[in-house]
């Protein structure tokens, strides 16, 4: 793969943290560590992912209890300075001192002294003056160098962007595909507004039904035979697609065999024409209003 080819997001500097470019597509980590395929698959597919350029890597320390960050922490073996790695707080755990621990206990699984980007996992009921106070704490300890958030929507990041500390917020993950536009009408704007990237979960409608009906539909089976690409490439290109003239997504697919990996990182090279936008628009149209948050 030609790196100069690559797709890009732009992290915003802050004061501990430079600007950073990051490819488009990064590797999710959902479902890992829970015994779904062999530890030993899960560990060479994150290393597999790395070796193509797939250095963002995303995880939780709700995903498997823990487990993910662990297979995570073996992958990382000895090549720490190869990822870009998130992980994610649970909001019970976001208080003022808790977070610092929770931090710590991700840390220790992971097998590393720092994240590149720490986030508040959902809106909780800890005040946000809180775990803004520790993210900040974290980042002057040198155990995180940018913090964000995620499954917040446009009321929820209306205060956070008041608050003293805010507006650092490097960015905001949500779930988002083809089959599930409604950030498109009001979150997405006001993110672009305020110069914040969006992390993608979900971007082949992994969870639930639909998936499969967007693998299988026929319009996206269509265009991806007449492009020489498979479905989930065609929907990965489609989430990372440039918007208003401007590439601000990530899209954080998961992938446990090689081919798969090897697909995602193929679909950094795929560029999607204005014909093949406008078909798929018209099978999967943009919402005409502000929608509820899709939270998987």
């Amino acid at each position: 793969m030609n790196a100069k080819r690559i797709p890009h997001v732009t992290l915003p500097a802050n004061a501990q943290a430079q600007a950073l470019d990051l490819p488009a597509i990064g590797q999710g980590t959902w479902h890992m560590g829970e015994g779904l395929a062999p530890r030993s698959d899960e560990v060479r597919a994150l290393q597999h992912g790395l070796e193509l350029g797939l250095t963002l890597i995303d995880t939780a320390e709700m995903y498997a209890d823990g487990g993910a960050e662990e297979v995570v922490g073996e992958a990382l073996a000895d090549r720490r300075d190869q990822a870009f790695l998130v992980s994610k707080v649970y909001p019970w755990n976001a208080g003022r001192d808790s977070a610092i621990a929770a931090c710590e206990r991700s840390l220790k699984r992971l097998g590393t002294d720092y994240l590149d980007l720490y986030l508040l996992h959902w809106p909780g009921s800890i005040p946000l003056e809180e775990t803004l106070e520790a993210f900040e704490r974290l980042r002057e300890q040198g155990k995180i160098r940018r913090f964000g958030v995620s499954n917040f929507d446009v009321d929820e990041l209306e205060p956070l962007e008041a608050l003293p500390g805010g507006s650092e917020c490097a960015v905001n993950q949500v779930l988002y595909h083809l089959g599930s536009r409604g950030i498109e009408h009001a979150l997405l704007p006001q993110m672009q507004r305020l110069g914040m990237p969006l992390m993608a979960y979900c971007p082949l409608a992994q969870a639930g039904k639909l998936r499969q009906d967007l693998f299988e539909h026929a319009m996206v089976c269509e265009l991806a035979d007449g492009l020489g690409i498979t479905p989930g490439q065609l929907l990965l290109a489609w989430a990372i697609r440039p918007q208003d003239g401007r590439r601000d997504v990530i899209a954080i697919p998961k992938a446990v065999q090689p081919q798969h990996v090897e697909q995602n990182a193929a679909a950094l090279e795929v560029e999607l024409s204005d014909e093949v936008l406008a078909r798929l628009d018209e099978a999967f149209p943009a919402p005409g209003r502000k929608m509820p948050l899709d939270i998987v």
